[in-house]
């Protein structure tokens, strides 16, 4: 299939704008151009409380659907959402839009945590964040008017790379007990050298060279990448993972290595639906303001939420 029009004209107009080194000097106007960028993940919807809190340790945002009644509302699913950006940009705050539309959609709990960025805390402080927040939530969701018996995770790019890590955490540590993770063209492989990195590594929002700074940022220190919880298609067993929702852009330069995940899973026994859009580009799903199929993944993801939360 050929690039959607809608995708053709968010890379025409990134290509037209002044290139940016990609380097720690600029790391500060990379972190602006990305909070920019999020511009098109549309409006907060009406509805929905979103504050600020600190969970484990962690500064994360809260998102929870109003009522619409006086009485008490009976405890909501939890999802937490870990935000894209290369391990090295992006806020919890700036993906507002998508965290509470999930809220909406999914009628859930969603907790986004603010979890710490490279190069200034590289691996595992991402790991260690996002897993102390999960954690938390399976021991306290009551605190937010949740039901700790019912929790997913879920992200996008490294978000989906913390989600997929923190589901097999959830899985050795024997919980929380997850009914769904949702994973968003992951990273899962820190050393991948896959087709779709050479034909999709430039012209397409994502490029190689992006890759590989954030990589080069989140190793600092001399981080193994082959560690499954930098690499999680290199864990040696998939077995007994969450169900999952694994979606992946037929032109983003992470296609392969989230096509293998969703494979690795699927051998491994895991209950896995494998969701392609093959004229999207890498970051759609989160803007939903400038793709329609943005919009409309996100409303499928919530209805697989919402299922797997009716089932659990």
């Amino acid at each position: 299939m050929t690039l959607h029009p809608q995708a053709q004209a968010i890379c025409d107009a990134l290509a037209a704008a002044p290139a940016m080194e990609l380097s720690d000097a600029t790391l500060a106007e990379q972190r602006a151009a990305f909070g920019a960028l999020m511009m098109f993940a549309g409006p907060v919807p009406e509805g929905v409380a979103s504050t600020d809190r600190e969970i484990a340790g962690v500064s994360c945002r809260v998102h929870v659907p109003a009522d619409g009644s006086t009485g008490e509302h009976p405890p909501r699913p939890v999802v937490v959402l870990y935000h894209g950006g290369g391990f090295t940009i992006g806020t919890a705050r700036e993906f507002d839009p998508v965290a509470a539309r999930v809220a909406a959609e999914a009628d859930a709990v969603v907790v986004a945590p603010d979890y710490r960025l490279a190069p200034e805390n590289p691996f595992p402080a991402a790991v260690d964040d996002a897993w102390a927040v999960l954690a938390w939530c399976g021991e306290h969701a009551a605190e937010l008017g949740g039901d700790s018996t019912r929790i997913a995770v879920m992200g996008d790019s490294a978000g989906g790379n913390l989600a997929a890590v923190t589901a097999l955490l959830a899985r050795d540590a024997g919980g929380p007990r997850l009914a769904l993770q949702v994973l968003v063209y992951p990273v899962t492989d820190a050393l991948a050298d896959t087709a779709s990195l050479r034909e999709n590594g430039s012209g397409y929002l994502l490029t190689a060279e992006h890759m590989r700074y954030f990589l080069d940022c989140y190793t600092r220190g001399g981080a193994d990448p082959t560690d499954w919880r930098m690499s999680p298609l290199r864990a040696p067993d998939l077995s007994g993972a969450a169900p999952a929702v694994v979606l992946t852009a037929g032109y983003d330069p992470l296609r392969d290595e989230g096509d293998a995940y969703a494979e690795r899973l699927a051998s491994a026994g895991v209950p896995v639906e494998h969701l392609r859009y093959p004229g999207m580009i890498h970051g759609f799903f989160g803007l939903g303001a400038a793709f329609d199929d943005g919009a409309a993944a996100l409303s499928t993801v919530a209805a697989a939420l919402r299922n797997a939360f009716a089932a659990a």
